[in-house]
């Protein structure tokens, strides 16, 4: 399932499957209009990009003009075929490459070690064979080499395949001067009247260099596995309910609007809602829970998910790129390909180093050409070459986009879906969690927990009647009363005039009398009586954590009732992490002050602010911010989302409505507030990651290319062979992988 459309487009016929075409028109089998195919992604016109420069983009794969990485597609599919083969290739170029090289570099050590060196002149035959074993291994296994080397001339942007190419053809074409003619060259140079030859080290360098593309490509799949296998969740079907007919019909071919029946056993196929029948439905893909969830008409159920016991069928709302499932995969792989703002660092460096290294290398020929012993140009040559290969900062550009992309990778598995790198840096800084209460802190369902009636109308009409007004009102708090009514079986009479006030409450007559539901004040401001009693009432039902509703008839109130929204199970335990972490915890809240003490004061929460508007959170986390506290907001309804886009870093419950993921950088999928302490466990354990592989990095390179140009040698009488600052250079590579890959298995 391809999940980002493309500007390409492809036809179809809704009536004969397998009816396809590039260009509008009429299915050539029963005449109709063929229809456009939302889905289509056309590879031709995929854009890939370059981890490490965003910027650069273009249709169809390749190579980066600026850092010489291969460019990866932005849009993400489940048909990895492409990558298979790219993997392959390395493997075969690799174990080819390795073959050819060996006797290369068995024939050039057999004139260093004692019994098998004949003291005098290499064997033209040998001295030919290592040209031609070498050359194949150079030109055809290293082709990527000369490509991005090439490009890094073509667009004045020197990167470590600059030094590739020019510690590796430097060797080769020293080497192919010294066979072709040995002559040429001063005395001092021969061994046994013959220039020394560089082939292995040319060979051996390029061989070590596909191993770090191979494992830099392994390592890049292995990120992506978590990606791959939501998109594997997915059907490759629906069976789709038209005309009284049911069919199987593409994923692909699903419009808005298609009713569509899910059997038992069946996953579902879309995102939509249940319009008719009954079900249980396995979530646990999505949210983590292993109960499954009850689910009945009018209920939202997410694609990919398990349907378990009962049939249904569903209205699709969501197709292609706009399902929750695509929706993540597209955030993950987006995330894993940007920058984080550490990169600068290591970005700057490179601009500075590649140019120093070849002053460096240019300096070490020099040096060694005055002061060196004799024969003092091969020596020249062998140091200055050892320094363009060893300083190759390969290291240095994988040491963030490696770490970036496994620990997003990582937070992918657990249910922490992080936006982009950027969000993942900020949140190691956080010192201040701001969260919502109502569906953040509470499972966001309230349900009636308390009531006081006035003695002369008793509890059960005082509901009855508060369930008949606010029946014709949305608000949770009004369902929560219907609830409560319908499970005492309560007759709800007739309301008339129906009328709701925002953000105060709803107004009818009942049996011709004037009947008002909401807020004290409203109620105060239109002058209805209110006895102490209710009052004292009140202040106990709201001292318990609920939310008070008053209902009047006429001008004279009737009672008052209580609505309690449960504290989630996790929420205690999330809040003692993130005090462990040494975090303060904030609730800014729009309920009433006294409910969200009573909530603060069971959950040890730090600070409280309640009865506040969207306006009044931004405000406060404005103000946190001016007095140098790194914000991290939890929320998860519309109201939060000003909060959320204003705070350093915005986390929003997986639960929570779209907006409110929109304007945050971190969505827990399970809706969890132990999630928050996950994701800012992993962001701490991320960085760390990061700098130590820039520790790495740098220390390699400042203390081999000393080393390489010789620094030991008037101490030790010791010198870096090309070939060993090859390997030494693919070394680190390996260490920088292998450190990131580390951040699979945390644990946080």
């Amino acid at each position: 399932m391809n999940v980002v459309p493309s500007a390409a487009a492809k036809f179809f016929c809704p009536m004969c499957p397998g009816v396809e075409s590039d260009k509008p028109g009429d299915c050539p089998t029963c005449g109709m209009a063929l229809e456009r195919n939302p889905s289509y992604v056309s590879p031709a016109r995929t854009v890939y990009t370059c981890p490490m420069h965003p910027e650069v983009r273009q249709e169809g794969p390749g190579d980066c003009s600026k850092c010489g990485m291969p460019l990866e597609p932005i849009q993400i599919s489940d048909d990895d075929t492409d990558d298979e083969a790219e993997l392959k290739l390395l493997l075969r170029k690799l174990w080819i490459g390795a073959a050819l090289a060996l006797p290369v570099f068995v024939s050039a050590m057999a004139m260093m070690v004692p019994g098998l060196s004949s003291g005098g002149e290499m064997p033209a035959w040998r001295r030919w064979g290592e040209f031609i074993l070498a050359t194949p291994v150079i030109f055809w296994t290293g082709d990527f080499i000369w490509r991005r080397a090439w490009n890094s001339v073509r667009h004045r942007s020197a990167n470590m395949y600059t030094l590739l190419g020019l510690g590796i053809g430097t060797a080769y074409v020293f080497s192919i001067a010294a066979l072709l003619a040995p002559g040429f060259f001063p005395h001092e140079m021969q061994h046994g009247g013959q220039a020394g030859l560089y082939f292995e080290s040319a060979a051996i360098i390029t061989v070590l260099a596909v191993f770090g593309e191979y494992l830099q490509e392994r390592a890049r799949r292995r990120t992506g596995r978590a990606v791959r296998a939501l998109l594997d969740l997915a059907p490759r079907t629906a069976r789709r309910v038209r005309d009284d007919r049911e069919e199987d019909a593409p994923l692909d071919q699903i419009q808005v609007g298609d009713l569509l029946r899910v059997r038992p056993g069946e996953k579902v196929p879309l995102d939509g809602v249940i319009i008719e029948g009954a079900s249980n439905i396995d979530e646990s893909m999505l949210t983590g829970e292993p109960i499954p969830a009850e689910k009945s008409a009018g209920d939202r159920v997410i694609g990919a998910t398990v349907n378990q016991t009962g049939g249904f069928v569903m209205r699709a709302e969501k197709v292609g790129a706009d399902t929750l499932l695509a929706q993540i995969v597209q955030m993950v792989a987006q995330a894993q390909r940007s920058r984080a703002p550490i990169q600068a660092l290591a970005d700057r460096v490179s601009s500075y180093f590649v140019p120093a290294v070849i002053i460096c290398a240019v300096a070490t020929f020099a040096a060694w050409m005055i002061w060196g012993p004799s024969p003092n140009l091969s020596y020249a040559i062998t140091n200055a070459v050892a320094v363009l290969i060893i300083a190759c900062p390969c290291a240095l550009g994988l040491a963030t986009p490696m770490s970036i992309m496994v620990g997003i990778g990582r937070g992918a598995q657990l249910g922490i879906l992080i936006r982009d790198a950027a969000a993942l840096q900020r949140a190691e800084k956080v010192t201040h969690v701001v969260t919502d209460k109502t569906g953040t802190l509470t499972e966001g369902r309230p349900v009636l927990s308390g009531l006081h009636a006035d003695a002369a109308i008793g509890e059960e009409k005082l509901l009855s009647w508060a369930a008949a007004l606010e029946a014709g009102s949305e608000h949770p708090l009004a369902r929560a009363v219907v609830n409560a009514a319908d499970k005492r079986a309560l007759r709800k009479p007739v309301v008339e005039a129906f009328s709701s006030v925002t953000g105060a409450g709803v107004t009818g007559r009942i049996d011709g009398q004037h009947v008002r539901a909401g807020k004290r004040s409203w109620l105060e401001k239109e002058g209805v009586t209110i006895k102490p009693e209710f009052d004292a009432a009140s202040e106990h039902l709201l001292s318990q954590g609920g939310t008070v509703i008053w209902l009047s008839i006429e001008q004279v109130v009737a009672g008052v009732l209580a609505l309690s929204d449960k504290i989630k199970p996790s929420t205690a335990d999330a809040i003692s992490r993130l005090h462990q972490m040494g975090l303060k915890v904030v609730m800014l809240t729009g309920d009433h002050a006294t409910t969200a003490k009573a909530v603060a004061k069971v959950l040890s929460i730090d600070d409280v602010r309640a009865q506040l508007t969207p306006e009044d959170k931004l405000r406060i986390i404005e103000e946190h911010r001016q007095t140098g506290a790194v914000i991290a907001m939890a929320g998860d309804g519309i109201n939060d989302a000003p909060a959320l886009a204003a705070a350093d870093v915005g986390i929003a419950m997986g639960t929570g409505t779209d907006v409110a993921i929109e304007s945050a950088a971190i969505t827990l999928v399970k809706g969890d507030l132990r999630g928050i302490a996950s994701a800012l466990a992993l962001s701490r354990a991320t960085m760390k990651n990061i700098r130590q592989n820039l520790f790495f990095a740098f220390v390699y390179n400042a203390a081999g290319i000393p080393i390489a140009a010789g620094i030991l040698y008037p101490l030790t009488g010791w010198l870096l062979s090309p070939m060993f600052a090859g390997a030494a250079m693919a070394l680190s590579s390996v260490s920088v992988i292998s450190n990131a890959l580390r951040l699979r298995r945390v644990q946080p």
